[in-house]
């Protein structure tokens, strides 16, 4: 009685969300084609909130019981199919193949998979929430998706017909599906596969890591011990291509059991649910109080953001304008499903590389997506075998494609081998990443390639002062006169902002750097300055949050200085004797960073 109940239900609820009207025209697709199939696969989508007010019992068997909740449907689906004559070819309830696609899960801890909480007990064959970043997909390859079987013996009954139908379960493995140790129930004969029968499937394996575990990208582990683990993700059919190396989702799925010693936990995903990222509502009183404060000047409240900025890394008033280009730079990120189309490459020329180093990584700290390549990783997508023997190419991120819509600190640009700085200098052009898959390197009859589109920020520096430069002869502290062979020349173009910071220069005074840095190590914990009593860490977080999701737009006066240097740069750069080596990117770069400036200021 309970389970008829739940029958019932079950037609209920898909009469009333419009479920039943697509499966009777799935059930006409099927029909029209006039051929004979092993397995019908229907797709039903489940609101698990509107099911548990119908029906708790049914409710509970979709959340906790999954396997059984399909056999609920199934039965329903196939008294359709026979009572309304939707497909003439069907012949048992075994040939329906029902996939029940959850919209959400409870908001309970209890649904949700974090390899940070324990215990991790995952054992059940149930449905989980897990949210993380895909740092690595494979190539699409095939699954058996269901077969036919008959018995070995012709005298028996079962040697004909459909009665012996297997389905791949959410969870199982391929030789769940297919083997040949099956065995007859009326005979006890082995059971052949009628192989004409097979009905294959698309697969795609990624792999998605926690977004607490960009802490250890970050350059930053605040003193703490931690550690991560990457979850394994299956997606079939519908589900492949839907997911993009460096996206956050959510996604809903059952553990599956996969024997290999390498991989701890797999996760068979139902469905993918895009993250959206929390907009920030606001920035902090003492940041409104400023705002009011220099309200009649258009530069004054950036002027005072770059001046006071990092206060705990360097003393305010020093490194001005590299703490400016490195907020405008920024609030370029973005924490939108949009592209990040206008992004701020920096790179830094200086002698003082530890100030520097840490100057920047606090920056990153204060984004979402702020990556601190390590020199031992890849910066850009590698390859590599799948682990699970499918046969599948692993596709790796590498630290551009983790810090989507962020910035990537490469650190010492000359700490990179010379072909991975042409490959750096390619995608900074370019901004897109093609990676080239041989054929035969890992088994495939044809070769490959996937574009990735890069969006993020570059980082990086140069040391002046490095054994291959001492010879080299100091710079002035005018960009413009600068000796541009610290470098390689094909770099000068590539990045957006070259900037010089001379230990010498008189934006540069040694001595508050030196009485900071003593303090700084003498009371870790101490007042260093008031600056950074009155505007901390999180203050600046909150302020990039809701200033990089500004909508600027340039004013009259703007557009009219930017056309004007435009004319003036045409006329200079078309002069055969006096013409200047300014490029149009420089002056692309020169309105956005106006532009970027605009949204530093707020204007609100």
């Amino acid at each position: 009685m309970s389970n008829l109940k739940m029958k019932e239900a079950a037609l209920i609820y898909l009469d009333r969300n419009g479920g039943l009207q697509k499966f009777i025209d799935d059930c006409k697709y099927y029909n029209d084609s006039k051929q004979s199939y092993a397995v019908y696969r229907f797709n039903i989508l489940i609101n698990p909130s509107d099911v548990l007010e119908l029906d708790a019992e049914l409710g509970n068997h979709i959340l906790h019981h999954p396997l059984k909740a399909v056999q609920v449907f199934q039965s329903v689906c196939f008294i359709a199919v026979k009572t309304l004559s939707l497909i003439e070819q069907l012949q048992t309830e075994t040939q329906i193949n029902i996939v029940l696609k959850l919209t959400h899960l409870p908001p309970l801890p209890s649904y949700a998979l974090d390899l940070c909480e324990f215990p991790l007990d995952y054992t059940s064959q149930r449905f989980y929430m897990m949210e993380g970043i895909v740092i690595a997909m494979t190539t699409i390859t095939k699954y058996t998706q269901g077969a036919r079987f008959l018995c070995s013996d012709e005298a028996c009954p079962l040697s004909k017909g459909f009665q012996y139908i297997r389905v791949h379960m959410p969870g199982a493995t391929e030789s769940a599906t297919v083997r040949n140790d099956f065995l007859c129930n009326l005979c006890s004969s082995p059971l052949q596969e009628d192989r004409k029968f097979r009905v294959l499937g698309d697969k795609q394996i990624v792999e998605i890591i926690t977004t607490k575990a960009l802490h250890a990208f970050q350059g930053c582990s605040k003193n703490q011990p931690f550690r991560f683990q990457s979850f394994t993700i299956f997606l079939r059919d519908e589900l492949v291509n839907k997911i993009n190396i460096g996206n956050e989702y959510k996604i809903i799925g059952i553990p599956a059991c996969v024997k290999s010693s390498q991989t701890a936990l797999c996760i068979e995903a139902n469905s993918i649910i895009f993250c959206n990222p929390k907009v920030s509502s606001g920035i902090s009183d003492n940041f409104n109080c400023l705002l009011s404060l220099t309200s009649g000047s258009c530069w004054k409240f950036t002027a005072i953001l770059a001046n006071i900025f990092a206060s705990q890394i360097v003393p305010p008033g020093t490194y001005n304008l590299l703490k400016l280009c490195l907020l405008m730079s920024l609030v370029q990120t973005s924490d939108c499903k949009k592209e990040l189309e206008n992004c701020l490459d920096i790179l830094i020329i200086t002698s003082d590389t530890l100030l520097v180093d840490r100057l920047l990584n606090f920056s990153i700290n204060l984004v979402p997506r702020g990556i601190h390549h390590p020199v031992s990783a890849e910066i850009f997508p590698t390859l590599s075998r799948n682990k699970y023997g499918t046969g599948a190419v692993s596709i790796q991120a590498g630290s551009a494609l983790l810090a989507k819509g962020g910035v990537c600190f490469i650190g010492d640009l000359c700490s990179h081998k010379k072909d991975k700085l042409e490959q750096l200098q390619s995608v900074l052009e370019s901004r897109s990443i093609t990676v080239y898959i041989p054929g035969k390197k890992f088994g495939d009859d044809i070769d490959q390639q996937m574009t990735f589109p890069v969006q993020c920020s570059f980082w990086s520096f140069v040391d002046m002062d490095s054994s291959s430069r001492r010879n080299v002869q100091k710079t002035n502290t005018l960009i413009g006169q600068m000796n541009c062979s610290l470098i390689p020349a094909n770099f000068v173009e590539a990045f957006g902002l070259l900037i010089n910071c001379n230990e010498f220069s008189p934006c540069h005074p040694l001595l508050p750097t030196v009485q900071h840095t003593l303090k700084k190590a003498t009371d870790p914990e101490g007042l260093l300055n008031l600056a950074s009593k009155q505007f901390t860490t999180e203050d600046f977080e909150k302020l990039l949050a809701f200033a990089k999701n500004l909508n600027v737009e340039f004013s009259v006066e703007a557009e009219r200085m930017i056309h004007g240097y435009y004319l003036a740069s045409r006329r200079i750069r078309t002069d055969s004797i006096y013409g200047s080596k300014l490029s149009a990117s420089a002056l692309k770069y020169l309105s956005h960073c106006i532009w970027c400036c605009s949204k530093c200021s707020i204007s609100i």
